[in-house]
């Protein structure tokens, strides 16, 4: 049995937008998150690896938070970022890796 996972977008976006919130919740977290093909860590490190290949910064806080959680260490985190940069455009991966570094250091 997996973790529970607490997805925030009921706080950030509920009344606003609630039937995106059911769909992440219930389709996102409750299904698709829950298929037994990946393991939760192996779906963090590749949704991760999207979010910096898009540019999608103001998602990626969550999901670092998320992939640690499920078993991804800082180090990791920051050499699949580094691995990107080659891939994705130098830009993106020091965008994300000074996000990642206000996100994930030892405070």
């Amino acid at each position: 049995m997996h973790q529970p996972i607490k997805p925030t977008v009921k706080f950030t976006l509920g009344d606003f937008a609630p039937a995106f919130v059911e769909y992440s919740e219930k389709v996102l977290f409750g299904d698709l998150w829950r298929r037994e093909e990946l393991s939760l860590r192996d779906r963090s490190m590749i949704t991760v690896s999207a979010l910096v290949s898009t540019g999608s910064l103001n998602q990626l806080e969550y999901h670092l938070h998320l992939a640690k959680e499920n078993g991804v260490t800082k180090n990791e985190l920051i050499e699949v970022i580094t691995h990107l940069s080659f891939y994705i455009g130098w830009p993106k991966a020091a965008s994300a890796l000074e996000a990642a570094k206000h996100i994930l250091e030892d405070k």
